[in-house]
């Protein structure tokens, strides 16, 4: 994800000319892997790696063939391949049983830094842009075009591409979710949003609700009412909304407020009873509103905890921003 990135460029950024560094992009797999192509780890030469590529099992060897960057100064290739039994996959012990292509490019201030540095400042201004990293054995050179802004609300944060010259990923800003509603049930939900590495912005105009000691990992808290949308410009940052103030007034201007938005992804908490009087507050009805209410909001996960629920509403988030439908891997029911 792009939030991944975000923190590893960062890290990188501090200790940029402190040290030898080598960035690692995962480009083309075949079969099962633990990530997926577009995936980055940066290794220095103290012998740290920032991120993953595996479980853990190929980052010692990765590191080994990084060397070959610094002293070559060129683009190194490398290949695990778990089909084959004489590949050295077999001998590190990988248990995914595919193949994993990963392009390695020394940074430094020689070849621009492979425009890390822009592309950190992109995404840390929340601009959408595509990073495209050249595959000849020569000297490093890799390439930064700002995205249309129509890019910025994209489904998947990365989407990549592999061509014969080039690898090509889309780099979308990190994905950021408004919680209407600043009580006890509010607090797991911000926690997993932000373990996952989304923005979160938490919005309640009552008094006791909303403290910023509750909501420490919050990007901004919101105390204005709901109705004052003119005086919310974040609500154009938003890629998705959650409504949880137990209060059906709030409930229903909140739900006002998300039409103005920039969410792809609305969802109220509460029974479909509830939810036709808080449409009536409004004169709205889900026919005629703008994104589609997902409502009672979550995944079917059981539990009846503030963190089960929680986790059951962001798990209906993350299967919506990936574009996936949320059902079990194994098809196989407990």
């Amino acid at each position: 994800m792009a939030s991944h990135i975000q923190q590893l460029l960062n890290t990188w950024y501090e200790q940029r000319d402190q040290m030898e560094w080598v960035l690692a992009t995962i480009i083309e797999i075949d079969g099962s892997s633990y990530r997926k192509p577009g995936a980055m780890m940066m290794i220095n030469s103290m012998g740290k790696y920032h991120g993953l590529l595996s479980g853990g099992c190929l980052e010692s060897d990765i590191m080994r063939q990084a060397r070959q960057c610094w002293q070559s100064g060129r683009n190194h290739i490398i290949q695990y391949d778990m089909r084959e039994e004489e590949d050295i996959a077999w001998q590190l012990g990988i248990g995914c049983g595919g193949l994993v292509r990963i392009l390695l490019q020394a940074v430094n201030k020689e070849n621009n830094y492979l425009q890390l540095d822009t592309l950190r400042h992109y995404i840390n201004r929340n601009q959408s842009c595509e990073y495209i990293q050249k595959l000849t054995e020569t000297v490093p050179h890799n390439e930064l075009i700002e995205s249309s802004p129509e890019g910025k609300h994209q489904t998947r944060a990365i989407r990549s591409k592999l061509t014969d010259g080039e690898f090509k990923q889309t780099i979308a800003p990190v994905k950021h979710i408004a919680i209407f509603g600043g009580g006890v049930d509010a607090i797991p939900v911000a926690k997993i949003a932000a373990n996952v590495g989304w923005q979160i912005t938490i919005a309640d105009p009552r008094t006791g609700y909303a403290r910023s000691n509750e909501f420490p990992d919050a990007t901004h808290i919101s105390k204005l009412p709901f109705c004052n949308i003119d005086e919310m410009p974040w609500l154009q940052e938003i890629d998705a909304i959650i409504i949880m103030t137990h209060n059906v007034q709030l409930d229903a201007d909140a739900l006002n407020a998300a039409q103005e938005s920039s969410a792809s992804y609305v969802g109220m908490l509460g029974p479909t009873h509830r939810t036709e009087r808080v449409l009536s507050i409004q004169g709205l009805e889900l026919s005629t509103l703008k994104v589609p209410l997902a409502n009672p909001i979550g995944l079917k996960l059981g539990g009846e905890l503030p963190e089960s629920i929680a986790l059951s509403i962001i798990a209906e988030i993350h299967a919506h921003f990936e574009g996936c439908d949320g059902h079990s891997i194994s098809h196989i029911l407990v």
